[in-house]
């Protein structure tokens, strides 16, 4: 034996031998099992209280309120200054706003670009992946812009069937007459580039849909002309030659499951604990020989008490006829691992999605350092989240709209259809949200003091990160109150500092050893 053949690779052991699992390529790990995972991650994160808080406790952080943008150009590289670059971002981001928060920019004509943001994301976590349409209709009165956003359910772009395409329930088809094929409903060429996706006019087999026939359309990802997006494809990667994405939940379906299943026979027994149940009982020996002996009538539906004429109260005293006696029924099952066992599973939970025990439950009975350490550890996974999450659906976004702002001359930018790395220094921005809590503010705030006074962070970042505001408007507001407040409040006097003493080195020395002397004699 060598290397792992004597331990995680043999063959020969007891606690080895029977565990031979497959491991093959992303389409027959991942898109072969991708309907189950779906159903059973859906249904944890509608029905399953762990479930529900992973996939809110993730979209809150990373999205909450909507990403804002912030503009960042390099100006110095477009020749300009910084009070022009910083005009420019202010006009930009003003337009931008007036696109956002108008509902024409979703194509349904239901969320604004924020809201969105929240719909794509969550989905993203719950079903493994989705899509985003770039549509353009007629400017109306509300907006000047023709850029919509549609977004598409994962579970609609899916392989086509009919016309030789094959089977809907096959993962990979071969398109007739051409070298591409189609792997869950993405079109890739002979080199496995992404080409195209396919969307079906509803979910397939969807049994309250009233549209009658299944029909896919071809979308292609990139403009055969212009080169630039159509469609987006919000999805976190983990492992080469994949094209669909996994659900959040799918490494902890078991264990939530189980978990879920646990918490219910324990509420069950709760509630059978809270009964009381009592028994009235009457001795053999109380009754008729020939009852006994089976030879006289006996009524057995007749209670041998009218259970009518008792009641359970305080301070309750009753007579029960000669020879019935009252047993109760003790339905108490104390489970005291019951706290101990899912704490643990928790954990283990936690662990798998990068989320620490306390922010899951939302229990934070640790120490100060403890709960630090725990957002801490978060916040590198939100930071992850969000960073990609940018780069698949907000900046992606941001770019088509300012081009057609550009185009349509509402935003000044030369030279930006001319270069693409011209375009890039245009488009450079960044996107914060509102910081969803802080664990001591007065300790943030000192430190974010300190990060500033030492040359590590700026005052627009802390702004934007902290509170998701702009630096300017900040400033402008802060210097509009001031000066109303100088208007309107009298002008406080002065206090007035003590003057510094003149004493030299040995006298104050003389005076604290007069003062520690002073101390010393007065406690004895």
């Amino acid at each position: 034996m060598s290397g792992f053949d004597g331990g995680g690779a043999s063959l020969t052991k007891k606690t080895m031998k029977t565990w031979q699992p497959r491991h093959w390529s992303a389409k027959e790990d991942i898109d072969r099992n991708l309907k189950t995972l779906r159903d059973r991650a859906a249904d944890l994160a509608m029905n399953s209280a762990i479930g529900h808080a992973a996939i809110n406790t993730m979209s809150t952080n990373v999205v909450g309120a909507g990403l804002k943008l912030f503009p960042r150009i390099h100006y110095e590289e477009l020749g300009m200054s910084a009070d022009e670059a910083r005009i420019w971002a202010r006009h930009t981001k003003r337009e931008f706003e007036l696109w956002a928060n108008d509902l024409h920019c979703d194509f349904m004509r239901r969320n604004n670009f924020y809201e969105l943001q929240n719909i794509s994301f969550n989905s993203s976590l719950m079903e493994g992946d989705n899509f985003c349409l770039f549509k353009h209709r007629p400017p109306s009165g509300e907006t000047p812009y023709s850029l919509r956003l549609h977004l598409i359910d994962a579970q609609r772009v899916s392989n086509p069937i009919g016309d030789g395409f094959g089977a809907i329930s096959q993962v990979e088809v071969q398109i007739p007459n051409s070298q591409n094929r189609i792997v869950n409903g993405i079109e890739v060429n002979r080199d496995g580039r992404l080409e195209a996706i396919w969307v079906c006019n509803k979910i397939w087999n969807e049994p309250q849909s009233v549209i009658p026939e299944l029909k896919w359309q071809r979308v292609k990802v990139f403009g055969q002309a212009t080169g630039c997006r159509n469609v987006l494809h919000i999805c976190k990667d983990t492992r080469p030659d994949q094209f669909r994405g996994v659900p959040f939940l799918a490494p902890v379906i078991e264990v939530i499951k189980q978990m879920s299943r646990y918490a219910d026979a324990e509420l069950t027994s709760a509630v059978i604990k809270s009964f009381f149940s009592i028994f009235f009982t009457q001795p053999a020996s109380n009754l008729d020989f020939n009852q006994i002996a089976g030879q006289g009538e006996q009524d057995s539906s007749a209670p041998c008490v009218d259970v009518s004429e008792y009641r359970l109260g305080s301070a309750t005293m009753a007579a029960l006829p000669r020879g019935v006696d009252v047993k109760s029924i003790d339905s108490s099952n104390a489970q005291s691992t019951f706290d101990v066992f899912t704490n643990a599973f928790l954990t283990q939970i936690g662990a798998a999605l990068n989320i620490p025990y306390e922010l899951l439950v939302k229990k934070f009975q640790s120490s100060y350092s403890a709960s630090r350490a725990a957002l801490l550890q978060a916040s590198d996974e939100f930071r992850q989240r969000k960073a990609a999450f940018v780069n698949d659906f907000c900046q992606p976004i941001y770019e088509q709209w300012l081009a057609e702002a550009v185009a349509l001359g509402r935003i000044k930018a030369p030279g930006f259809f001319d270069d693409p790395l011209t375009r890039s220094l245009w488009t450079s921005a960044a996107w914060y949200n509102e910081r969803s809590g802080i664990l001591d503010p007065v300790k943030e705030t000192q430190a974010a003091i300190l990060r500033l006074d030492a040359g590590l962070t700026t005052y627009s970042r802390e702004i934007a990160e902290s509170e998701g505001q702009d630096f300017d408007e900040v400033v402008a507001t802060l210097a509009q109150e001031r000066e109303m407040l100088s208007k309107i409040l009298p002008s406080q006097t002065p206090q007035v500092q003590p003057e510094e003493s003149e004493s030299t080195e040995d006298e104050q020395s003389e005076e604290d050893e007069e003062i520690a002397r002073r101390r010393k004699t007065n406690r004895s």
